[in-house]
């Protein structure tokens, strides 16, 4: 693996898919430099499970007659991308992270992927994932544990740990994931990449048996804000198979990104109101970096939206989604799923009707209380975690900063009570405890403010440098 390759797979997006508009690298050159640093460090970080080299060349070489010829591309043409395992590829092995799919090979992509390809990327191979997406530490019967880049034998995060695992290796530029509780954020945060979860319906799923459900949704992981941005100018957009798809032109992401911050109205909730435990040495790194905001022209104050509602929200809507999507499939199967997933899905099965119309109108009552409350401030921060990356080994942290926690899903409140809200929000590079863990800051922005929060999160970014300090593997 040379230097040259190394500085290859470790550049933004961006400044990748201009060369190759320029022509300075070919599409061939960009992935052999990917594939063979795969090849290399893959096997001890076990993030991409699923590996068509000979594909990605054919398309690579296509790639390049495209533009030799003149035509017009799209705006990621020739950037690699791997796939989460839980988005269907057309004629590429998706497993979901369970022994029952180990051999499923779809028929067709997802909408999701189509747009990936649409736009130019290049499929090399699909990321890991827990089973069927449920935790955000990625381990599974088919593929075993992800690990992380920066520090071999801790957790990846998830459910998009082989996502964020991959970008922090540098096997792709590019990847997209998913986020119920966290699961685009919580990976970011324990790799040090960017990971958005975008307002339910910037990002259109399709096909999706709840069409109505805005409690899980699909997204953008790149290296850098600007990244995320541009992959998210491609998965943005309506389409009227998806009854809450956004009508905004997503070409509004692609615009110049500011680094000051004058005037901005910000709030930070340490702990979300005393409504969450957080490790120490989070909280400790994430103070220090408060700062920079307001050197950046912001003004700063300790404020918190009433998040009282959220648990419930979340928690009904979460097992009520679990129950219709895994309920019958559990049911059939109860030696071949895992005990979470048993748990959640018959938790919903357990709901009443009265249960979701009153997780419902607190669902509305919070959504009121964010609009409310952003009429206040235009982001509010956060802790993206409230532990740091945990040994491989444990299934999940069962107590955090002392306080003992009930069920596999509380050691993520402090993404699932921002998932309730609807709001947009995002994970970037917070800073390093003093023996190099990364910690992410979660900027969030009120519903439909998806442009508000990148554009914060990129200013942080370049004023404190944080995410270009890339793992020794």
């Amino acid at each position: 693996m040379t230097a040259a390759n190394d500085d290859l797979c470790t550049r933004p997006a961006t400044e990748l898919a201009a060369l190759l508009r320029a022509r300075d690298i070919s599409a061939r050159e960009l992935l052999e430099a990917h594939l063979d640093r795969i090849e290399k460090l893959n096997p001890d970080t076990n993030a991409i499970v699923t590996l068509d080299a000979e594909g990605a060349r054919t398309a690579a070489d296509a790639a390049d007659a495209a533009l030799a010829s003149g035509r017009p591309v799209g705006p990621l043409h020739g950037l690699p991308v791997a796939h989460k395992d839980t988005h269907a590829t057309g004629g590429m092995r998706t497993t979901w992270g369970s022994p029952l799919h180990a051999n499923t090979v779809p028929a067709h992509d997802e909408l999701v992927v189509a747009r990936l390809k649409d736009a130019g990327a290049i499929r090399i191979g699909k990321t890991n994932v827990p089973e069927f997406a449920a935790g955000s530490h990625t381990f599974n019967p088919v593929f075993g544990v992800t690990h992380n880049p920066y520090r071999h034998g801790l957790s990846a995060g998830g459910s998009s740990g082989g996502a964020a695992a991959a970008l922090a290796a540098g096997f792709v530029p590019l990847a997209e994931g998913s986020d119920m509780g966290g699961s685009l954020r919580n990976p970011a945060a324990f790799c040090n990449v960017v990971g958005l979860r975008p307002t339910p319906g910037r990002v259109p799923t399709w096909p999706a048996a709840m069409g109505w459900s805005q409690i899980s949704v699909q997204g953008p992981m790149g290296r850098t804000v600007a990244d995320v941005a541009l992959q998210l100018s491609v998965l943005a957009g309506p389409d009227p198979r998806v009854p809450i798809s956004l009508d905004d032109d997503p070409a509004s992401f692609t615009a110049p990104l500011p680094t000051s911050l004058d005037g901005l109205r910000v709030a930070w909730a340490p702990d979300l109101g005393g409504r969450v435990p957080v490790a120490p040495a989070i909280t400790a790194v994430l103070s220090a970096s408060i700062g920079v905001f307001e050197r950046l022209g912001a003004s700063v104050s300790k404020d918190c939206p009433d998040l009282s509602g959220a648990d419930e929200v979340f928690g009904t809507l979460r097992a009520w989604l679990f129950d219709a999507s895994f309920g019958e499939l559990v049911r059939k199967n109860p030696d071949k799923v895992k005990e979470t997933i048993r748990w959640n899905a018959e938790a919903g099965a357990k709901l009443t009707g009265s249960d979701v119309g009153r997780a419902e109108i607190a669902h509305t009552k919070l959504f009121e209380e964010v609009v409310a409350f952003f009429e206040r401030y235009d982001v509010l921060l956060a802790p993206t975690t409230q532990v740091l990356p945990f040994p491989v080994e444990v299934e999940y942290p069962t107590e955090v900063a002392g306080v003992a926690l009930g069920t596999y899903l509380e050691w993520m409140r402090s993404c699932t009570l921002i998932s309730a809200t609807g709001c947009p929000a995002l994970s970037v590079p917070g800073g390093f405890t003093p023996d190099g863990l990364p910690v992410g800051l979660q900027i969030i922005g009120a519903p439909r403010a998806d442009r508000r929060v990148l554009e914060v999160g990129h200013a942080f970014e370049q004023a404190t440098k944080f995410g270009e300090r890339r793992p020794a593997l």
